[in-house]
């Protein structure tokens, strides 16, 4: 039996997939990206610097990602660094959307799923109704202006959110003063007090240094089910085995988060068991699943092409497929804690592989983890000293720009010819995640872990397929270009 599914609420975007399934349980699926955009094609011919007005447009959610790796390309095809404070300031900014963003994910996307009838037997369910329940449930009363008001940072380091101008390939074109630090710090602690008191019911710090699986499960016998969000959260996947759904090719990649001096935060580089060193030139795009025009080999992104070819044999997405030397990679918050080698993330993974149960807990880890990171961040930044340099763009020249996304990889290709645009190329997160097939018939990440899932009698969208997509966060607008 073939079950089409889509569009999804609570997914920015459009989604559509198409499940086969027998004797109940999903056995193949084909991911489509319903929506082409074309982004790439009105980069083409323009001023270099007018990426930095057009990327983050692609995205009312993450465009402050998109923007970073915007800067970042520009920066690369400039020569240009940046002063401290400007680094500061943009891993400040891009912080602030990846946990706004985290915190969304959880308390409007994922959660209110567990507040469906389909769950009224469980023993679980009065408490994520009452809690989660769309709309009416009280973790969104309290999410929303607590969501607003971290948010207020955005004010102190970009002066508006969406789609700022403030990151600039030399750095912040918005200086921090002396006041304005505390003031930071101030939004910053507040928000640490809803983490620790109402997501976790304990310190960040408590959190960040859970290292197994056992010590995630002393740490849930020593609190009932409803001591906070996090709590009830392993309550229902412990009932709904969360870890035995949705696990794809457990390959992993991370382009590294929060650079600074010499190191990031999360490094960068590929997870397949152990670690491995990330080769960016090793990166290429397939097209023969989609609907886009281009030849049969796949290409590496600087040379990549996006024109549409609605009429294709064989295709039925508008997404790429891309592979890093010819394997299918899953990318977000729990392939940044394999790779960076957080040791409960690894436990986990050692353990049950990628799976809707571990993407969640690493998304949440890195609360724990960003948080305090920020706090240390504010405390380092220095006012009247430079936040941003500034350089030449050369007639010609060739850049790479990497960023981690919330919901993971993000890479900017830029190729400027006679001081324009010649070509500009994109892969997002959710392209590396959702992508179809490519020549090889291998299915991408989403394709792969949905097989297996269970489809009930009667169910037209089954939710534990729901699960499945959306502990991948999807963000399908910035998928396709």
């Amino acid at each position: 039996m073939r079950l089409i599914v889509g569009p999804f609420n609570r997914v920015e975007g459009d989604l559509e997939v198409a499940l086969d399934i027998a004797d109940g349980r999903v056995v193949s699926a084909q991911v489509n990206a319903p929506l082409y955009r074309g982004f790439e094609q009105i980069m083409q011919g323009r001023d270099p610097f007018d990426a930095l007005v057009i990327a983050p447009r692609i995205c009312g959610i993450c465009s402050v990602s998109q923007s970073a790796a915007a800067a970042t390309v520009l920066a690369g095809a400039m020569g240009l660094d940046m002063p401290p404070n400007g680094r500061l300031a943009q891993n400040l900014t891009m912080a602030c959307e990846n946990m706004a963003d985290h915190f969304s994910h959880f308390y409007l996307f994922f959660m209110p799923d567990f507040a469906r009838d389909a769950y009224r037997d469980r023993a679980w369910f009065s408490q994520a109704q009452a809690r989660f329940k769309a709309i009416s449930g009280s973790a969104a009363q309290q999410a929303l202006p607590a969501r607003a008001d971290f948010l207020h940072l955005m004010a102190y380091l970009a002066g508006k959110w969406p789609h700022t101008l403030s990151i600039q390939p030399g750095g912040s074109a918005k200086g921090v003063e002396a006041a304005e630090k505390a003031r930071m710090l101030a939004v910053i602690h507040q928000f640490r007090r809803f983490l620790e008191q109402t997501l976790f019911g304990d310190r960040l710090e408590a959190i960040a240094a859970l290292d197994s699986e056992a010590a995630l499960q002393a740490w849930i016998d020593a609190r009932p089910a409803g001591a906070s969000d996090f709590r009830l959260f392993l309550e229902i996947s412990r009932g709904l085995q969360l870890h035995r759904l949705g696990r794809a090719a457990d390959r992993f990649m991370s382009y590294g988060s929060y650079p600074f001096e010499s190191s990031h935060l999360f490094r960068p580089g590929v997870w397949h068991g152990e670690w491995q060193a990330l080769d960016p030139a090793a990166i290429a795009e397939d097209v023969s699943h989609s609907l886009m025009s281009g030849p049969p080999e796949p290409l590496p992104p600087a040379l990549g092409i996006t024109l549409p070819l609605e009429e294709k044999a064989g295709a039925y997405s508008w997404c790429k497929a891309p592979r890093l030397a010819g394997a299918v990679m899953e990318t977000g918050a729990l392939a940044r804690q394999l790779v960076q080698g957080h040791p409960l993330a690894r436990d986990l993974a050692a353990r049950h592989g990628g799976n809707v149960h571990n993407r969640v807990v690493a998304r949440l880890l890195e609360f724990a983890l960003v948080v305090p990171a920020m706090e240390n961040w504010v405390k380092r930044l220095a006012p009247g000293e430079p936040f941003c340099l500034h350089g030449e763009m050369p007639d010609d020249a060739r850049s790479v720009g990497l960023v981690e996304a919330a919901r993971g990889s993000l890479g900017h290709w830029l190729h400027v010819h006679r001081g324009r645009i010649f070509n500009y190329q994109i892969i997002a997160p959710t392209t590396w995640n959702f992508s179809p097939r490519d020549a090889a018939g291998t299915p991408g990440a989403l394709e792969q872990a949905l097989v297996g899932a269970p489809v009930l009698p009667g169910e037209d969208t089954p939710v534990a397929v729901q699960h499945v997509v959306r502990s991948f966060d999807p963000c399908m607008v910035c998928t396709v270009h």
